[in-house]
């Protein structure tokens, strides 16, 4: 999070995150930039990550066999790479989100 912090420094991030318990540490150091939510538990749906991954397997992963683990990266990071801003934005913006903070 200091990381992400540091190269958007000039920006507020808002994480959201699942209901996993290393996302709700008690003694995790947030940066004063970055705001983190939690969607409500068993809604897939509403985890914008989990379109992400809908796009990625509809681009780059259709009822195809790999030979090995190397060529499912391959694959996968020339899939990412095809992803563009707006792309990710039209996927994963929220209304929701904007009332949050």
């Amino acid at each position: 999070l200091e990381e992400l912090s540091k190269e958007y420094k000039e920006d507020i991030i808002l994480l959201v995150c699942d209901g996993a318990i290393w996302h709700k540490s008690k003694t995790l150091k947030i940066p004063q930039n970055i705001k983190i939510t939690h969607i409500p538990p068993y809604t897939p749906e509403m985890n914008p990550i989990e379109q992400i991954w809908k796009q990625i397997r509809q681009m780059g992963f259709k009822n195809e066999v790999f030979r090995t683990l190397n060529e499912v990266v391959d694959r996968l990071c020339d899939t990412i790479n095809l992803l563009t801003k707006d792309m990710v934005k039209s996927i994963t913006r929220r209304e929701w989100i904007k009332y949050i903070f």
